[in-house]
């Protein structure tokens, strides 16, 4: 089973192509190569492949990324499912992990982050706990986005060691930042996203 993203940049047309393509290609090259495990489309329009246990917290990093630039946002849309044609480009390769992206981006409305799988009750559950997160990773700061970014690429180190890779920064100031950016709670979240995952997809 794999995890098919599906996303667009929110409020695209307000910052200048070189600038957020850059961001949106730098997010996804951490997951792969281009055309094959990611491509960007129709403008602002991309799809990520990514192994399931990874699917939340890549459509997190991507979403810190992007939000680093004050005017943008993303939608995106996790389909969790089968792979059952892996083709040159993932544009043509296809499987119900495409199809439920697919759909699930097609549903989304006021919410910007949804997943959808082939267990009903794990995605209701999930879909909650996103729209409760959104309350806050919908209002992340560009400073914000970018502690959390920060935190999420490297989730081994701690408070003292993430100031120093931000230059001049105090401990104070990041552990300010990700509190407000509900670093503590999306870890949560991604802890039970993963245990729940592996749990059904094993069996």
């Amino acid at each position: 089973m794999v995890a098919i993203l599906t996303g667009d940049i929110v409020n695209s047309r307000e910052v200048s192509t070189e600038t957020w393509l850059k961001e949106l290609k730098y997010a996804l090259t951490f997951y792969g190569e281009e055309r094959r495990d990611w491509e960007v489309f129709r403008g602002d329009s991309f799809q990520l492949r990514v192994n399931v246990d990874e699917g939340l917290s890549a459509a997190l990093r991507i979403k810190a990324v992007l939000k680093q630039i004050k005017e943008l946002d993303v939608r995106i849309a996790i389909g969790i499912g089968e792979m059952d044609f892996d083709g040159d480009r993932i544009t043509e390769s296809n499987g119900s992990a495409f199809s439920l992206s697919g759909e699930c981006f097609e549903n989304l409305k006021k919410s910007k982050l949804h997943i959808k799988s082939p267990w009903e009750d794990f995605d209701f559950v999930i879909n909650l706990m996103l729209d409760l997160a959104a309350l806050t990773i919908d209002n992340w700061t560009p400073v914000s986005a970018k502690f959390i970014l920060l935190a999420l690429t490297h989730p081994e180190l701690n408070q003292v060691e993430l100031a120093e890779k931000l230059n001049k920064k105090s401990q104070g100031t990041i552990s300010e930042g990700l509190k407000r950016g509900g670093y503590e709670e999306i870890q949560k979240l991604l802890v039970y996203y993963l245990e729940e995952t592996k749990k059904r997809c094993s069996s």
